[in-house]
């Protein structure tokens, strides 16, 4: 019978992409950490991971197995939760900001499922792409994009391998063209976004080790994250964007992934809070159900298959 550890342990290594990262992570000796894949491996009939001393990548088999693994752990996970949540019946007022587009498009039906699973929980949500004072506004705990750069702040990892990726609407390529390479971008209406008075302009890709960056231009700019993202599903131009904010729309087909062999900028998702003593059970619940569901959505990531 497959362990639960074993396959949380095989899923945080390919993340990681390090078995003694993913050991650290699991406060575990290297040791047992290897003892877990192998056994995996065993009962599985099947290698998953090849590794040698300086490098470490899944088999075919392994990268197949692996959407497998994450969607297992986010079933059993959301049980889980479902039998915590019952037993100790989590109550009160949790405040929480998210950024705007992801707040709205992704996270908010999130919150529907989670206040099902806690019916004595009452959510305070705040959407927007302004950065809240966490010491000052009432806010308990933000969901946000990057690491934060005040080192005072608490931020746990919600969605380290979330990324960039660039899109536009299937009306906006039947007009101008598919761009096919990072150059390319110049000739085409780029639509920005502006956090800080400062518009995210110049925007970055890497091709195995090489990186490239371009700054593009376009006629629409907004410091709303969300209305960008409608102005590409309009038709209006090319989007460079979260895979969090965008992975419904490129699944419906409103939205197109471009430049599939280039990485986008890492964009990891955190939950923040001013200090630990926040950290209560329903934020870490929260936290665990988000981390869940995020996992779910990258792994049909375009650099996940």
């Amino acid at each position: 019978m497959l362990r639960f550890d074993d396959l949380h342990l095989f899923v945080r290594t390919a993340e990681l992409g390090s078995l003694s990262a993913a050991a650290r992570h699991l406060d575990i000796s290297p040791a047992v950490a290897s003892a877990a894949l192998k056994r995996l491996e065993q009962q599985l009939a099947t290698r998953l991971i090849v590794r040698s001393t300086r490098s470490l990548r899944l088999t075919p088999e392994g990268e197949a197995y692996l959407a497998h693994a994450r969607q297992a752990l986010q079933s059993l996970e959301a049980g889980q939760q479902q039998l915590d949540g019952s037993r100790e019946g989590i109550s009160g007022v949790l405040q929480l900001s998210a950024p705007s587009d992801f707040g709205r498009n992704t996270l908010l039906p999130w919150l529907d499922d989670f206040q099902a699973l806690h019916p004595l929980l009452h959510l305070r949500l705040l959407l927007g792409d302004r950065v809240a004072d966490l010491f000052r506004e009432p806010v308990d705990v933000a969901l946000r994009y990057g690491a934060p750069e005040d080192s005072s702040l608490v931020a746990l990892p919600v969605a380290t391998s979330n990324r960039r990726v660039l899109c536009a609407a299937p009306s906006y390529l039947a007009r101008r063209g598919v761009p096919q390479n990072v150059e390319a971008l110049a000739e085409h209406n780029c639509l920005l976004y502006m956090l800080g008075g400062r518009v995210h302009e110049r925007w970055r890709f890497q091709a195995g080790k090489r990186e490239q960056s371009l700054v593009v231009q376009g006629d629409r700019i907004s410091d709303d994250a969300d209305v960008v993202r409608r102005w590409a599903v309009a038709g209006h131009g090319l989007v460079y964007k979260s895979w969090l904010d965008v992975a419904g729309d490129v699944q419906a087909g409103r939205l197109q992934v471009l430049l599939s062999h280039s990485l986008g900028e890492a964009t990891p998702l955190y939950l923040v809070c001013a200090h630990r003593a926040q950290l209560s059970k329903p934020v870490h619940l929260l936290r665990d159900f988000v981390q869940a569901r995020c996992a779910g959505l990258l792994a049909q990531a375009p650099w996940a298959n």
